[in-house]
């Protein structure tokens, strides 16, 4: 329990830091060029994410900590069988359907003619994403 205590306090931090600095260097730069333009941006999203992440494992665990009986309901849930089959489903039918998405909207952009590095960037993420299922299909191909 301390040891997922000290890392949500670390994303805590580390997502204020993020925003911070972001904010700052909104404010502070006046005519940012190239990748400085949405530098910032990104990294406002990210500690955003990182923010609320920290938080809500923070409030999760002074919510449980009080209440014993259920902290270990929701364990014995987590780890579930049918929970566990449901929520591996679940992630193979969005899987499906990102392969899909994925394809129309690479095809979409490239009739939009939109740059060619934002299309390259998603074709390189819809080829890795592909060859991550590949090699585990692979993988638990032989385990099993």
């Amino acid at each position: 329990m301390m040891k997922k205590s000290v890392s949500a306090y670390l994303l805590v931090i580390a997502g204020v830091v993020l925003l911070a600095g972001s904010l700052y260097f909104i404010r502070t730069v006046q005519e940012p060029e190239g990748v400085l333009r949405t530098l910032p941006f990104i990294c406002i999203g990210l500690g955003s994410g990182l923010f609320g992440s920290g938080m809500g494992e923070l409030i999760g665990q002074r919510a449980l900590k009080n209440s014993p009986a259920i902290a270990k309901q929701m364990k014995i849930n987590k780890h579930d069988e049918r929970n566990i089959a449901i929520a591996t489903r679940a992630k193979a039918k969005a899987y499906d359907m990102m392969v899909f998405v994925f394809g129309a909207l690479m095809l979409a952009f490239a009739l939009m003619e939109a740059d060619l590095t934002v299309v390259l960037l998603l074709v390189f993420a819809y080829l890795f994403t592909i060859g991550y299922g590949i090699y585990y299909r692979f993988k638990y191909d032989r385990e099993m």
